[in-house]
């Protein structure tokens, strides 16, 4: 059963920054077990993050921003590690990691088509 084996613990670095999401880094680790990827993800202390990147477009935002931010965090590092996992299966860890969280099925659709999108251009920088 996919499900955060650890709660998300940060502290903030910054919070002028990434369009005023902030950067966020891990003081323990995060530990996600994933069956749609068929592993167990964690992602280390020290980690950085800036969550979801959801562009501050009032209603994309209203509807798909700042809903999950420890399936932002695991999503963060597989872009960041794309040895892990295909891009594709790094999305589809990050919708499912949304639900697990809580988020409707429908946002977290959203949330996946909008990585899908527009986090190409991500996908494997540091």
């Amino acid at each position: 059963m996919s499900q955060f084996l650890t709660n998300l613990q940060v502290e903030q670095l910054e919070d002028a920054v990434n369009d005023y999401r902030g950067c966020w880094q891990l003081t323990a680790p995060l530990v996600y077990q994933s069956d749609v990827a068929s592993k167990t993800i964690i992602v280390p202390s020290g980690f950085i993050s800036d969550f979801e990147s959801c562009p501050r477009i009032p209603l994309a935002f209203w509807l798909f921003g700042e809903l999950a931010h420890a399936a932002a965090v695991v999503h963060d590092f597989l872009y960041t590690v794309p040895t892990i996992m295909p891009r594709s299966m790094a999305d589809a860890v990050l919708k499912e990691a949304c639900i697990v969280s809580g988020v409707s099925k429908w946002r977290a659709y959203g949330v996946w088509l909008g990585v899908r999108l527009g986090g190409g251009a991500h996908y494997g920088n540091k």
